[in-house]
């Protein structure tokens, strides 16, 4: 990887900006490396075994989190399932700057919870366009903050399913049995779980903790259980995971080009580093026609990341490509100029049918060969590696149509309730929505939804 240094005049300079990026480059890359996640794991293995310690696994269920429910589901499964101890606590949403759209999250995750539900075996009751009622999640907090470890595990779903459901009959039946924690032990108990969480450096709901690493619900459980199974902690070695991800199937049936994917990437995500090659291929698989919608990365939206989770983005994207079979790793991070200098390029690229391809090169250069992007030479091994010529894309280096092309995108992708990259709506021949999704792992979704409206045709 190259050094932060620039030559003028014959003496080395630093840019501090340039600096900073090489320095979060170098940071992001060694965090990601599968040896040290390796090494990490095996020290805090060790540590338990010294300590004399079963497994914990701490749980942090926010009662208003759409992916708390979903999460709440397979807990008496996990625990009859695996060797461990459960620590329930609860615990309030995100703010601040960890949720720059909060508004849109919260009708986001309650859509976004019933639309993988059913590919989890789970259910999410309720309506899309409205929360629970505050009275009502007030009084599920009362129910769960007065019960220990084991009532939480056996209860909560039900709990939260009386949430969900709106269905204040079955909610006071379950205050009657379980009983009503005081309002001042309950506050005592968010309080703790907001503590423990922020000790433990993260910021959502719906979360699982264990030795070390954070796994998100039910879409990163098959982490987890993959990593106790491994330690020797499943009950049930040889059976299949309690959750599995389902499969991106492009077929068997294929569409005419009558549906049409929209894929939002951005140029300095993560996420859309891997996961773009394979929404393109969902697209060639299933015969839908692919329309690529560039934006801005957050960033240079005005939405800033906090630290916290940025580690945990590009740890989280480290281990998802993994199990995807993505190369992730080097980084060198692109943000400011380099993205610019590569949408400038987008249009003309576009043109000559490789603008797929370059955002393409681009991600992949960035993020798994650790390319710097901020240097020509950069750049160039971009422009090259998507199969354009660099002395004519050195004549469009200048082009500001981009710039108008991503604000539409954007304005495109806010109208369909998304913010976030990458993003992907399914429309139909009039061009109307028939799905609209945030999230790389959100593809299987989408397949599945297009076979199921090829399906409908026959």
């Amino acid at each position: 990887m190259a050094e932060p240094f620039q030559e003028q005049g014959g003496a080395s300079t630093m840019d501090p900006g340039r600096v900073r990026r090489w320095l979060t480059s170098r940071v992001m890359t060694r965090l990601c490396r599968p040896e040290r996640m390796a090494r990490l794991r095996a020290k805090a293995e060790q540590r338990r075994k010294r300590a004399g310690q079963r497994h914990v696994v701490e749980v942090f269920y926010q009662p208003d989190d759409s992916y708390s429910h979903l999460l709440a589901q397979v807990l008496p499964a996990f625990a009859a399932r695996y060797d461990v101890e459960l620590i329930c606590h609860l615990v309030a949403g995100p703010g601040g700057r960890n949720v720059p759209e909060p508004e849109l999250l919260t009708r986001l995750s309650r859509y976004d919870a019933r639309c993988i539900a059913p590919g989890y075996g789970l259910t999410f009751p309720g309506r899309d366009d409205a929360p629970p009622p505050a009275a009502l999640s007030e009084l599920a907090g009362s129910v769960l903050g007065g019960l220990d470890n084991t009532a939480f595990v056996e209860n909560v779903a039900a709990v939260g399913r009386a949430l969900w459901s709106e269905d204040e009959l079955a909610m006071s039946a379950l205050a009657e049995t379980l009983g009503r924690a005081p309002k001042d032990a309950v506050t005592a108990r968010f309080e703790a779980g907001n503590t423990r969480r922020a000790e433990l450096g993260h910021y959502a709901g719906g979360m699982l903790y264990y030795a070390g690493e954070w796994y998100w619900g039910v879409d990163r459980l098959y982490h987890l259980e993959e990593r106790l199974a491994a330690l020797g902690a499943d009950r049930s070695p040889g059976e299949r995971p309690l959750v599995q991800r389902p499969v991106i199937d492009g077929g068997p049936l294929r569409d005419d080009g009558s549906l049409t994917l929209e894929v939002f990437p951005s140029l300095r995500s993560p996420y859309t580093a891997i996961s773009f090659d394979r929404a393109l291929k969902l697209a060639d698989d299933s015969g839908v026609t692919l329309k690529v919608r560039p934006v801005l990365p957050m960033v240079m939206r005005g939405a800033p990341i906090t630290r916290q989770k940025g580690m945990y983005i590009f740890w989280d994207t480290a281990r998802e490509a993994r199990a995807a079979g993505v190369p992730f790793g080097p980084c060198y991070d692109p943000i400011g100029e380099p993205v610019r200098r590569a949408y400038a390029l987008y249009p003309w690229a576009c043109e000559q049918g490789r603008g797929n391809a370059l955002i393409s090169a681009f991600l992949h250069c960035a993020f798994a060969r650790g390319v710097n992007t901020n240097r020509e030479a950069g750049m160039r091994e971009v422009v090259e590696a998507a199969g354009l010529d660099w002395a004519e894309a050195k004549k469009h280096r200048q082009d500001a149509t981009w710039q108008a092309m991503l604000e539409a995108n954007r304005l495109a992708m806010y109208a369909a309730g998304l913010w976030g990259v990458p993003s992907f709506r399914l429309l139909d021949a009039s061009g109307s929505e028939l799905l609209a999704l945030w999230g790389q792992d959100r593809l299987w979704v989408l397949a599945q939804e297009i076979q199921r409206q090829l399906a409908a045709r026959r």
